[in-house]
């Protein structure tokens, strides 16, 4: 047994700094571990988008963004989806099989939608990136061929892609618009970015 007296304003000091110290780790590995998670931004930019359309009207188009990406949201009249029978023998890939942009399987349709009157596609050619334009009227028109029935072209490469953004033969771009995955809340709220088996 040690007859020592304890030197209790040395304990003291001991507690208090070590105290400090553990605080002082704490507060230094909070940040770092919080550098871990994903920013308010990053959130932002993958998160779902959720869009009114109850507004849109038969032959308009609606464009949102979703992961820094236009998404268009048409409502094709009664027409442009017969239409689109008509383009089948002109595309590329009329039944959407390949697989750089794969298709969701409830749009492997015709109409590559959900509902046939609502489109919903990346406004974004997949040749090189650029944004097609819309060219929604019918007939002979610059750039475009004299039996049009409507769609899109990319003035850049001469892309042309039909209201189901479904590409036509012998053109530069390798691929259909993407379709990005989607479902509806309701008759008139569409959320981008999350479908059903998501």
């Amino acid at each position: 047994m040690s007859d020592t007296p304890v030197d209790t304003s040395k304990r003291t000091w001991l507690i208090a700094s070590g105290c400090a110290g553990a605080a002082g780790g704490v507060a230094v590995a909070v940040p770092f571990v919080s550098s871990f998670q994903p920013s308010e931004k990053a959130k932002a930019a993958g998160a779902a988008v959720e869009v009114d359309i109850s507004a849109l009207q038969p032959g308009e188009k609606l464009t949102v963004e979703w992961r820094g990406k236009p998404v268009w949201i048409l409502k094709r009249t009664p027409e442009q989806i017969a239409s689109l029978a008509k383009t089948e023998p002109q595309l590329a890939d009329p039944k959407s099989d390949r697989k750089t942009y794969p298709t969701p399987e409830y749009a492997k349709n015709q109409h590559r939608s959900i509902k046939p009157e609502i489109f919903v596609g990346v406004g974004i050619c997949t040749h090189l990136g650029c944004s097609p334009g819309d060219k929604f009227q019918t007939g002979p028109q610059p750039s475009l061929p004299d039996d049009w029935n409507g769609g899109f072209l990319c003035a850049c490469h001469g892309s042309t892609f039909d209201l189901a953004g479904r590409v036509f033969k012998n053109k530069p771009a390798p691929d259909n618009l993407e379709i990005p995955p989607h479902m509806y809340l309701s008759d008139s709220r569409l959320l981008i970015g999350e479908d059903k088996k998501a």
